[in-house]
């Protein structure tokens, strides 16, 4: 049979082509809507627009997010945007022109939600061995409105989960496989790119590296370690750095309008360098580095702490992310001056819950594999042991972190908690009396899946800013820690009455 006919038959293409059509559906379709700023992508923008005009700038995130904003602009360049340069006087736009296009803009971080979902389908599948379990498990991200929403915007989460998820694709591939040595190889240096990409988008990527102590014992072999660690230090390195001198390359040009007089607190060798037009020159990229990192105690100094007395406070305590809080109002409008339309943060309660009970069931599992006598002891301890300890590493950072954090800093360990769910899923072979077949696993997973997609067309309208009246908006208001408010609504949330009545 001829390779491609072997390929049309292969078991996993019908799952894995469903998958990619609905997240399709779920994350890109008219991701240009709505044409208005909201959130951070007043700031990202202005930052891509810095990078299309060579104008030197720095910023307390790493530059790779940004780079893909402006590159999908470099290619799309939409007439109603001119010379994309109307905020390169500023860090912050506003004031749209008429007929501004957020097409190029929005245009990698929608790819890149999109290409998340048939990475997370292969996560699943080098967990299950089954397309079918794989493709109902991936209907955890395709169907969540918060990922949904945040991702079709010119923001950083959906660059950087897309790096973090893929380097859970290579572990879990060098995982099964490592024996092979091409897959070694490949592995390696995917496992490797991608870390340099993760912590190229955001600081917190950094919670990835705990991937690979596991791994290490996962080699064994001292020509397998030393193969692994050479390939990804390698990969690492040429995609960390390469991003950074390409921040520096597209920076060259300072522009007096902008703070410290376009020198953003630059040192007064970088001020040198930046005169004579050698941003861009490789010798001075130890300097230009330095400098980078030594502007973010700067701007720290100006992030706010959480103060849920404020009326319009958008952060949220970490502890409870896990259940939904606190949600955001991105934009509202009442474009007939009475059904409201909201951009709303906010999650897709059932998604959230299995994550939830993934992390139950996960800690349960490995407490009765390490405490008690199991008729048939768990086979995987290690893998459920890895996520959930990057799930709680992450969590004990971000509790010590004492700015205001945000909902979809949740975003990573909440992949963590997809993993551990379906290897502690598939661990179960009895419920109390019931012994669970591989037909009563897919029936639960399809009666999840069902669940999941009837909750993410409830809370529709505020993911896709659709018109919703206020006694339809209340009704969504699940939890009361979630602070869901429409305008009209007086507030109503626990912590704002408990913390400043």
């Amino acid at each position: 049979m001829p390779e491609w006919k072997r390929l049309l038959h292969h078991p996993l293409l019908l799952p894995l082509l469903f998958v990619t059509a609905a997240s399709y559906v779920t994350y890109v379709h008219d991701y240009t809507s709505p044409a208005q700023l909201f959130w951070d992508e007043n700031y990202h923008i202005a930052s891509a627009q810095k990078y299309l005009n060579d104008t030197f700038f720095m910023e307390p995130h790493p530059p790779l997010g940004k780079l893909m904003i402006a590159l999908g602009e470099a290619i799309i360049s939409p007439a109603g945007n001119g010379e994309a340069d109307q905020f390169i006087d500023t860090d912050y736009a506003r004031d749209l022109p008429a007929g501004f296009s957020f097409a190029g803009y929005r245009l990698f971080p929608t790819l890149l939600a999109w290409f998340i979902a048939p990475l997370l389908f292969g996560c699943f599948y080098f967990i299950t061995r089954k397309p079918i379990e794989s493709m109902l498990l991936s209907s955890l991200y395709i169907f969540d409105n918060a990922l949904i929403v945040h991702s079709r915007s010119a923001m950083l989460e959906s660059t950087l989960l897309f790096g973090a998820v893929t380097m859970i694709f290579a572990f879990l591939w060098l995982w099964q496989r490592h024996q092979a040595r091409r897959t070694l190889i490949l592995g390696s240096l995917l496992f490797g790119a991608a870390l340099g990409w993760t912590i190229s988008t955001k600081v917190n990527g950094l919670i990835m590296i705990l991937l690979i102590p596991p791994l290490l014992w996962r080699l064994r072999r001292p020509t397998d370690i030393a193969r692994f660690l050479s390939l990804q230090t390698v990969a690492f390195i040429v995609v960390y750095l390469g991003i950074w001198q390409i921040h520096f390359a597209l920076g060259g040009t300072v522009n007096p309008k902008l703070p410290d007089n376009g020198y953003y607190q630059a040192s007064d060798e970088l001020k040198q360098v930046l005169d004579a037009g050698e941003a861009g020159a490789l010798r001075h990229f130890p300097l230009t580095f330095s400098d980078h990192f030594a502007f973010l105690p700067h701007y720290q100094q100006g992030v706010p702490r959480l103060d849920v007395c404020k009326s319009d406070e958008n952060g949220s305590y970490p502890l409870f992310w896990p259940l939904g809080a606190k949600t955001i109002n991105y934009r509202w409008e009442t474009p007939d001056g009475e059904v409201y339309r909201y951009l709303y943060l906010v999650v897709n309660p059932v998604v959230w819950f299995f994550g939830l009970a993934g992390l139950v069931l996960g800690v349960s599992l490995l407490a009765a594999h390490l405490f008690l006598r199991l008729e048939k002891p768990v086979e995987r301890p290690l893998l459920i042991a890895t996520f959930l300890a990057m799930y709680a590493g992450y969590m004990f950072v971000m509790f010590r972190i004492d700015r205001v954090l945000y909902l979809y800093h949740y975003f990573i360990p909440l992949v963590f908690s997809f993993m551990v769910f379906a290897l502690a899923f598939m661990e179960l072979s009895r419920l109390w009396k019931w012994k669970i077949t591989e037909q009563g696993r897919i029936i639960t997973l399809l009666t999840m899946t069902v669940l999941i997609i009837g909750s993410f067309h409830y809370y529709r309208p505020l993911t896709y800013n659709e018109p919703i009246s206020d006694a339809a908006f209340q009704r969504r208001s699940l939890l009361r820690l979630w602070d869901l408010q429409c305008v009209n609504c007086e507030r109503n949330s626990v912590l704002f009455e408990k913390t400043c009545s």
